[in-house]
């Protein structure tokens, strides 16, 4: 996920400054915790795994689609603002799966949003369609493949107008080619490798600058740089393009980004350890312009001891470039916890990163760092953020 909303002077994006208790002006965070709020708060306290912002209703706002493990999903509806109702139960088939990850788009060219959610466990896979209202109903038999998934993609591979869908699987991932009324054809054999992985996350991005979109694939070992020789048809070029670490690379998320401007997608890695027993360090890889990427994860990322199940690009201090945002867990005897369940990394301009979360987030913010997502909610040109947490209550939080 890249968002870069708005790109302010430094007065602009210098954080505002509140009176201390003895009258000292002292500086606040960039962000303001709104939950208590805008939000349903007693509906967000379940195993919030991933979100997407989308005008699902069509009345000009970004509503939000949540999806959960083991639980009936949540549409929150925006009531203007940022203040959301919680309108499940009018809107969504309740069914609970074990729910991984949620894609929007027009899938069948109607003029509204719908969903795609994919689950792990049940091999269920999950098409809502928009009725027009902002109410689904549930078309799941359009969608021809099963399987353990945990991560779904959204793209016009084909470039015949209409959204793809690609999936990223515990076995082979697969293509989905969509006929335009939201009809699914199954067409991996001819377009993608045939590789087994366990697939955690997919991201599409021009890499080598010829003009369609490059697939990387996060895996829980061994990532893929996968190269589109056009119309949606892929090669693996990964051994050329990606350096491999040493070890176990467990990613549970990758970015693109051109994090030192010089016009071409560098890489994230957000790297985890608690499958694959990996080093949880996240990777920066930059690219060389042509799609071939060195690895300046040393030099330019802090040492990180979190683990990051997301990790996003995001113009944060509104200064014009690419700074970093990551979720976090950490594996403790007692089970999943982490004291920094996010973190802020500020770009200096060509690539280098300073962890700085104290300056742009305030200190309440607790839980297990699940998904974030980004949008302008009050327009003021600057991303409002919303964090899917795990132990406790989502949050939403306000730029400044």
């Amino acid at each position: 996920m890249i968002l870069a909303l708005g790109c302010g002077s430094d007065d602009e994006s210098s954080p505002p400054t509140i009176p201390d208790d003895d009258g000292t002006p002292v500086e606040e965070s960039y962000f303001e915790i709104v939950s208590a709020t805008h939000l349903p708060v007693t509906s967000l306290e379940g195993r919030s795994m991933d979100a997407r912002f989308s005008d699902f209703d069509g009345d000009g706002d970004q509503d939000l689609v949540i999806v959960l493990e083991f639980e009936p999903n949540i549409l929150l509806i925006n009531a203007g603002g940022g203040v959301f109702n919680d309108e499940s139960n009018t809107r969504l088939p309740r069914s609970a799966w074990d729910s991984q990850d949620v894609g929007v788009a027009d899938f069948d060219l109607d003029g509204d949003m719908d969903i795609i959610v994919v689950t792990g466990d049940e091999l269920v896979n999950e098409l809502y369609l928009n009725n027009g209202n902002g109410t689904f109903s549930d078309n799941s038999d359009r969608l021809p493949v099963q399987g353990i998934s945990y991560a779904v993609l959204i793209e016009d591979l084909d470039l015949d107008g209409d959204p793809d869908i690609l999936i990223g699987n515990k076995g082979q991932n697969v293509i989905l080619i969509n006929d335009g009324a939201a009809r699914f054809t199954d067409e991996t054999a001819d377009r993608l490798p045939i590789v087994f992985d366990q697939t955690r996350d997919l991201e599409l991005g021009d890499v080598d600058g010829d003009g369609d979109l490059d697939l990387v694939v996060g895996n829980e070992d061994r990532n893929r740089l996968l190269i589109n020789t056009g119309g949606g048809f892929f090669v693996d070029e990964s051994d050329a393009r990606i350096p491999i670490p040493e070890g176990v690379e467990e990613t549970r998320e990758a970015d693109f980004g051109d994090v030192d401007g010089d016009g071409d997608l560098d890489l994230l890695f957000a790297n985890i350890n608690l499958i694959a027993n990996g080093s949880p360090q996240n990777r920066l890889l930059l690219n060389d312009g042509n799609g071939f990427y060195s690895d300046v994860t040393l030099e330019n990322l802090p040492l990180n001891p979190e683990a990051s199940q997301d990790g996003d690009f995001l113009d944060l201090d509104q200064d014009g470039d690419l700074d970093i945002i990551t979720g976090n867990v950490m594996l403790t005897p007692s089970g999943l916890f982490d004291p920094a369940p996010y973190l802020i990394w500020i770009n200096d301009g060509s690539g280098v990163f300073t962890e700085a979360t104290l300056d742009f987030f305030p200190k309440e913010i607790s839980g297990i760092g699940f998904d974030i997502e980004a949008t302008d909610l009050n327009g003021d040109g600057k991303p409002d953020l919303y964090l899917a947490s795990r132990r406790t209550v989502d949050v939403l939080l306000l730029s400044r």
